[in-house]
């Protein structure tokens, strides 16, 4: 298993000394933000071929969710995400991270209407999804299709949700990141869901229980990781979480200690 993480507002502004700073700490990867990735593609191949870290992935960075309520939108990023795709083939990227929404809607805090019917929302995401599983096709990339907490999104939560999308549609290029934090809040047991899905996931966000450092928070992380070696599970570990301490970039690098220990 690889170990990446996104940005943090710790780490160097410039790109080459950013990902030297990770080489150095240890990190094997950078999930990198799309949009930062279209306007920086010279200086971020510049730093790939200068230090030797991976960018496998992006996560973020475009405009609209492949779910979102509002149609001009949803082809916007749908727009965004085709030129992201194309952009991380240039620089041998593996695919875009991508949830059905975030912070749109959920039926846990008023008004828990939904303005779209279940039906409507999952048109939308199939619609959107039939056209990535193309261009990820076409570019030789992956769609990381993530489940969300329903705090979070209503309408992708489980992997057993986003299986099934893959599943209907008999999508060859869409896959599952699993994300420990949202796993912690959806899912019966991490481990279980993790080996009920081991075909399907290909990407794995690690946060502790609270969405902060790992190692600060309840997770087990080396039960998980067991069960993910057991299953052959040989993709990217990327941190997705907040810093909290009076040193945050002390705390960030104690976190890397903890997941490392807790991979041997």
């Amino acid at each position: 298993m690889k170990i990446g993480t996104q940005n943090q507002p710790f780490f160097p502004e410039n790109i080459k000394e950013k990902f030297t700073f990770l080489k150095e700490a240890g990190f094997d990867g950078f999930e990198i933000d799309g949009k930062f990735l279209l306007e920086n593609l010279e200086e971020v191949k510049a730093a790939i071929k200068e230090t030797g870290l991976e960018v496998a992935t992006a996560c973020g960075g475009y405009t609209g969710w492949i779910g979102d309520f509002i149609e001009e939108r949803r082809l916007k990023g749908l727009a965004d995400i085709e030129r992201i795709l194309k952009a991380l083939k240039e620089i041998g990227g593996k695919g875009i991270v991508v949830p059905a929404a975030w912070g749109m809607f959920t039926f846990r805090l008023p008004p828990m209407t939904s303005p779209r019917s279940l039906e409507g929302d999952r048109k939308a995401v199939t619609e959107s999804l039939i056209f990535l599983d193309q261009v990820a096709g076409e570019t030789g990339t992956t769609i990381y299709l993530e489940p969300l907490n329903r705090y979070q999104d209503h309408m992708i939560n489980t992997l057993a949700d986003a299986r099934k999308y893959i599943e209907d549609n008999n999508f060859k290029h869409v896959k599952i990141i699993a994300d420990f934090y949202h796993m912690n809040i959806e899912e019966d047991e991490i481990s279980t869901a993790l080996h009920k899905h081991k075909d399907l996931v290909e990407h794995i966000h690690i946060a502790d229980n609270h969405r902060f450092q790992p190692g600060s928070g309840s997770i087990d992380f080396k039960k998980h990781f067991d069960q993910l070696k057991k299953d052959g599970y040989t993709g990217y570990l990327s941190f997705e979480h907040r810093v909290r301490g009076e040193n945050p970039k002390q705390e960030f690098l104690k976190g890397l200690d903890h997941i490392k220990r807790c991979l041997n």
